[in-house]
């Protein structure tokens, strides 16, 4: 546990009564996977209105207790955001713009009629929690602690309103590759059944309910025989928009990346953010723009479309390989990660580990 006199002001500290031995944790973290393995202790704020958020504290992490009638159960009034705590080479730990992660989550809130939870507040949380959990970060490359948090709805009433309670929550969680076998490629099915998300929905937010549409999608393209499901726009079923949980970049022969355009059904992705900048910098032509389906198929088999790749804080760059739509699968480039994909992903994860000079800001050592 960290000495409560540095703990955040009006935060409290409450002891955890079982915490788990070097030892078991070190058995833990020799083969993590995603997702699996969670840390001892959480940080919960709570809200009320009339009282505003309250009651921080970092203690064990335990169950949340619901009455069955609790809103978020009913409603889905619920928004998360997911960043990681990253091992630097002298020992120290960072994280990478928190900041940003803290305005999207936001931005989320306001979408789904809740009350937001003040940005500072919530560097602060995710901050103490990573410091507290730091020796939870796996010691293999790559490794890191996966910070997740949440807000959910708590009031206990059956109507249909936003709430008046709310609880915040950051919980921790060490992870390694989020691909099993880490395969150089993943493959997509194109899903022209169902879409993500339509104009004016919750696309934009990161909400439970957005996952929860695409699941049925991705358990098709898992019976299919492929890693992701790619969706298209909701109105024309023609153009691309991204993963069930992750962006999508093309990289053309002439060395131009392309991505879909932030239109209010696509999640504005920080790694999306972050691989944007670095690209300009480095010199490479970047548009935002529609891209059709149709089109990439045409594009892949001309040659002209050379490379493309997935991103988001879970997975960081994942090159894709090849793509099914229909019953037409078409392979991009070679089928394994390109130049550009292979450079923008090197540039990132030396930046999020603090191998490489930052000039924006972006790594933010915490311990």
């Amino acid at each position: 546990m960290l000495d409560p006199l540095a703990l955040p002001p009006g935060f409290t500290s409450v002891p955890h009564p079982a915490p788990t031995s070097p030892e078991a944790r070190a058995a833990l973290l020799e083969n993590p996977g995603f997702g699996r393995v969670f840390t001892d202790h959480m940080v919960t704020i709570r809200y009320r209105e009339g009282q505003g958020w309250h009651d921080a504290q970092l203690g064990p992490r335990a169950p949340l207790g619901f009455d069955p009638a609790t809103a978020v159960l009913h409603y889905a009034q619920e928004i998360f955001e997911g960043l990681k705590a990253y091992r630097r080479a002298d020992g120290g730990v960072a994280l990478f713009r928190p900041e940003a992660n803290a305005r999207r989550l936001r931005a989320s809130a306001e979408r789904m009629a809740m009350v937001p939870l003040p940005e500072e507040l919530f560097v602060e949380a995710v901050t103490l929690l990573a410091r507290a959990e730091r020796d939870w970060i796996p010691p293999q490359q790559d490794g890191a602690l996966y910070l997740r948090p949440f807000i959910i709805a708590s009031e206990v009433f059956l109507g249909v309103k936003p709430s008046t309670d709310y609880i915040f929550a950051v919980i921790a969680s060490s992870v390694g590759a989020y691909f099993k076998g880490e395969a150089p490629a993943v493959s997509l099915w194109v899903s022209t059944d169902y879409t993500r998300a339509a104009p004016g929905g919750t696309g934009a937010a990161k909400c439970g309910g957005n996952y929860a549409a695409s699941l049925i999608a991705q358990a098709e393209a898992t019976r299919r025989g492929h890693d992701q499901v790619l969706f298209l726009d909701a109105v024309e079923r023609r153009w691309i928009e991204e993963l069930g949980g992750m962006n999508i970049f093309f990289v053309f022969d002439d060395g131009s990346l392309l991505t879909p355009p932030l239109s209010g059904t696509i999640l504005a992705g920080i790694t999306r953010d972050s691989l944007l900048t670095l690209a300009r910098d480095r010199g490479l032509t970047v548009r935002e723009e529609r891209y059709a389906i149709d089109q990439a198929r045409a594009d892949a088999e001309g040659g002209r479309l050379v490379e493309a790749f997935a991103c988001g804080t879970a997975a960081v760059v994942t090159a894709i390989g090849r793509m099914t739509l229909g019953e037409a699968s078409f392979t991009i480039g070679t089928g394994a990660p390109g130049q550009v994909t292979q450079a923008l992903r090197q540039a990132l994860v030396d930046l999020q580990f603090g191998r490489a000079p930052d000039p924006y800001g972006w790594h933010v050592r915490i311990a």
